[in-house]
């Protein structure tokens, strides 16, 4: 039986130092944004939270928190449903859309991702890419909504679209834009069935290509969830780095 506390309840302090993407012994590398209050989140969305009720630091037998955030918080995952009317749900995910081989694609225009630079990867059909912009190593070093992060233009949702890849990654908030191609980029990528992957810090993470293994948070009916997601680099033979 847990104790009953002396004091208000307390929070977790929201100063922690932004921490780089984890290395494991084994190779995987840990892309996923920490949640922590205080954190960057879209403007208009419910803000992360974390409250601790029962802490061992009062007295308590066990620490005990209580977490408030939007469906679309730090790194998440969107499904159909979330732009697309009757669409499937997170939990209606398949496994193979996020847990198999991806391709990191570096993205050198500053402003958006755009058809005429995807064409030189020679995306294929059915692919998983994680697009790695200059979001994961300026807009992540700051609390601060960034509202000219690269994103993912309408053109080129239309394009990828049409490759009909599996999943779609991007190293901010949104495969759209704050001011524009928000609505028309996950409609198009949604529309045509693409798993979209927001919020990725890819700033230890060279071009190539991955395993990857992303599980977003199982929410019945959920238009999106958050979700951890792991990289290991593939040698070009298929040996694992």
């Amino acid at each position: 039986m847990r104790r009953k506390s002396r004091r208000g309840a307390s929070s977790p302090s929201s100063k922690s130092p932004r921490r780089r993407p984890a290395l494991s012994a084994a190779g995987w590398i840990d892309v996923s944004i920490p949640l922590r209050n205080g954190m960057v989140h879209w403007p208009g969305d419910p803000p992360f939270r974390s409250e601790r009720i029962h802490d061992m630091e009062r007295g308590e037998v066990c620490n005990v928190s209580a977490l408030s955030l939007g469906s679309h918080t730090g790194t998440h995952m969107d499904p159909p449903l979330h732009f697309i009317r009757g669409g499937r749900g997170i939990d209606e995910m398949p496994l193979s859309a996020t847990i198999g081989p991806a391709r990191v694609i570096p993205i050198e225009d500053p402003e958006s991702v755009k058809p005429g630079e995807l064409r030189l990867h020679r995306i294929r059909r059915g692919e998983r890419v994680l697009f790695r912009t200059r979001n994961s190593e300026r807009c992540w070093r700051t609390s601060d909504f960034v509202e000219d992060f690269v994103h993912i233009s309408k053109e080129a949702a239309q394009y990828l679209a049409g490759r009909r890849v599996r999943a779609v990654g991007v190293d901010y908030l949104s495969v759209g834009g704050y001011m524009r191609d928000g609505v028309e980029a996950h409609q198009a990528l949604l529309g045509a069935g693409i798993w979209l992957i927001e919020g990725l810090d890819l700033s230890r993470v060279r071009p190539g290509e991955y395993e990857l293994i992303c599980l977003p948070i199982r929410s019945q009916g959920g238009d999106g969830a958050p979700a951890r997601v792991i990289l290991r680099r593939i040698h070009s033979g298929g040996r694992r780095k």
